[in-house]
């Protein structure tokens, strides 16, 4: 879900680092705080559920007390024949009906959670989701789409897993431990508890102290499983220059190192794993053997019935299969408190550029004017792009912007969209500084056809409709008239529902250049960027395109953002850039007549299209 919306990371991935340090304790318990909120909206489906737990530990509980009775009403004893055989058939009723309860409450328990355990897993990831869309443009050019999407598609079942191995093991164990204590303690000598008490708290530390020691590997497989997945989501996101520079045995080799880590990692995860088991089941097995003696020798004294035996022993085997899992349980819960950590971690990153509180909406009743007043940025504080830029886009003017790679000039439409905020100086719409106006407003208010686009994997018509989900089928097609492609999507055997592909690499350069302005004309907003909107286009069309797109931008407030001089010559104003500072700026015909940088600009391009054209 996530992948289809985010640009690909660069193609070489940094190494990674896998953390080796402990969990800290307090951390896990922070975690389980940040949760419990969430659960808590359903508070009336926790109550219930933990009753429903209770009664499924109490039916269980009361299973080995009945068997006892049963046995022991079956030993022969001078009593009357139909009292002998009327006992067994109501203790059989009543054992068969304890099963079901233990059953029953189970399910009941389960049925009510799922809910409070499904809310939360989606809230959770909707948060996380809506999060991500918020934080700048900084954190998602730096970011990697394979481990990110994986941290959040691991937090998310971390809440399944921390729910059902908490609630529906731990929880449940305890809470049969003390009556189990508590019966073996008050029926019988004071040993049966002692003897089950020290086993417990001996397999308790055994297990907690081991499997501490182990997360450092579970930690190293996690960071080894981003790590080839990150690498393995870049290469096949940037399949098509893997094959330009034919580098599959490179990638190939690239993503076997990655898994050749994560193959040692869980190698050592699991042979730890394999030392746990074994000292978990000669704990176990030294307890059982001292019970079941003790109990023997008490039935061969005389003072403990056969029935007595069974009980016990079905006692130490409905708490003994349970803990045996605890080392997996445990492991499962601290695994799950990780992951659901590390995506909380992805809430807990700040907006670079947030709202201030008193921030208005932009409200736009006409086109309004754009001043850009000296403004300094840099991306980086020891590279500075823009150097006190100052000029003004007159309200429905087109303003267009040139000069050589790296002036700063798609830096510019970026500043105006508030992807970052500038170090100095102010940006201002109507007169209002961008700082004071809500991102989301401002947002609306612009539309812009950008000179990389980027398209959904679906169908034509979503990727047009996007600029205006509401628009009718009707405004999309005339959109898609005005941007000179129906023509082409109505050729296709399925029309507007033809797939674009990861990216759109299923269309041309120019075609998906032409789907991204039917969508910036569907949206219809009060100022437009184009940035090197038909640098795609071959000449016909970008003929073409100009004159729809100096249509669109009739009455609206226009940035022109260009590298062929050519599509710029009937701005009201060019503005000429180089180094992050303004040269030169005036109309077309002044700025030829200064002979100056632009002139020089539009000799050699005017000379190298003559050279083209025979």
């Amino acid at each position: 879900m996530l992948l289809c919306c985010m640009r690909p990371s660069a193609l070489s991935s940094p190494s990674v680092t896998p953390a080796t340090t402990p969990a800290n304790p307090v951390s896990d318990w922070q975690t389980l705080k940040r949760l419990f909120p969430y659960l808590w909206e359903y508070k009336w489906r926790v109550m219930a559920a933990l009753l429903f737990m209770v009664g499924a530990k109490l039916a269980n509980v009361g299973v080995p007390l009945l068997l006892k009775q049963l046995i022991d009403s079956m030993t022969p004893q001078p009593t009357v024949a139909q009292v002998v055989l009327v006992v067994p058939v109501a203790l059989l009723f009543a054992y068969g009906l304890l099963r079901l309860s233990v059953s029953a409450f189970t399910e009941l328990r389960e049925l009510i959670f799922a809910e409070a355990t499904q809310g939360a897993a989606k809230r959770i990831a909707l948060q996380t989701f809506q999060h991500l869309h918020e934080l700048s443009l900084r954190f998602h050019l730096e970011r990697q789409t394979g481990g990110m999407s994986r941290d959040i598609e691991r937090g998310v079942r971390g809440i399944e897993s921390l729910i059902a191995y908490s609630l529906y093991s731990i929880v449940p164990t305890l809470i049969e431990v003390v009556l189990v204590l508590s019966i073996l303690g008050v029926k019988f000598d004071k040993w049966y508890a002692i003897i089950t008490l020290c086993a417990l708290a001996l397999y308790i530390y055994f297990t907690v102290t081991v499997t501490e020691w182990r997360t450092q590997f579970r930690k190293q497989v996690n960071e080894f499983d981003s790590s080839a997945h990150t690498r393995a989501i870049d290469s096949l996101l940037n399949y098509e220059t893997v094959k330009y520079f034919g580098n599959e045995d490179f990638e190939a080799r690239r993503y076997d190192e990655s898994l050749d880590k994560l193959r040692k990692a869980r190698i050592k995860a699991q042979n730890s794993l394999s030392a746990l088991n074994m000292g978990q089941q000669l704990i176990i097995a030294v307890a059982l053997v001292a019970m079941l003696w003790r109990a023997t020798q008490g039935v061969v004294e005389g003072r403990m019935t056969l029935g007595d035996l069974v009980m016990i022993n079905a006692f130490m085997i409905q708490l003994y299969i349970p803990l045996n899992f605890l080392g997996v349980i445990y492991r499962e819960i601290k695994q799950s408190l990780t992951d659901l950590d590390r995506m909380f971690k992805l809430l807990e990153k700040e907006r670079e550029v947030a709202d201030a509180t008193d921030a208005q909406n932009l409200a736009l009743t006409s086109p309004p004017s754009v001043v850009f007043d000296g403004i300094h940025f840099a991306y980086e504080s020891d590279r500075p792009i823009l150097k006190g830029v100052s000029f003004t886009v007159p309200a429905g003017k087109t303003v267009a912007i040139v000069g050589p790679s790296g002036s700063g000039k798609s830096t510019l439409a970026r500043l105006l969209f508030r992807f970052y905020d500038v170090q100095q100086g102010v940006v201002r719409i109507n007169g209002y500084p961008l700082n004071h106006l809500t991102q989301a407003s401002v947002r609306q208010a612009i539309g812009i056809v950008p000179q990389d686009t980027v398209l959904f994997n679906d169908t034509v018509y979503y990727n047009i409709a996007y600029g205006r989900p509401s628009a009718t089928k009707e405004e999309v097609e005339q959109a898609a008239r005005a941007a000179r492609i129906h023509d082409f999507i109505s050729s296709t055997p399925q029309g507007y529902s033809t797939m674009v592909g990861e990216r759109g690499l299923k269309l041309s350069g120019g075609e998906k250049q032409r789907v991204a302005i039917a969508r910036t004309l569907l949206k219809n907003p009060s100022i437009l960027i184009f940035d090197e909107a038909t640098s795609a286009l071959d000449s016909n069309n970008e003929r073409a395109i100009q004159a729809e797109l100096r249509e669109a931008a009739t009455n609206k407030t226009t940035l022109v953002i260009a590298h062929r001089l050519s599509t710029v010559v009937d701005a009201h104003e060019i503005i000429v850039l180089e180094s992050g500072a303004i040269v030169e700026q005036g109309t077309h015909a002044q700025l030829l007549a200064d002979q100056g940088t632009y002139a020089r600009m539009w000799a050699m391009q005017q000379s190298q299209e003559e050279q083209i054209i025979p």
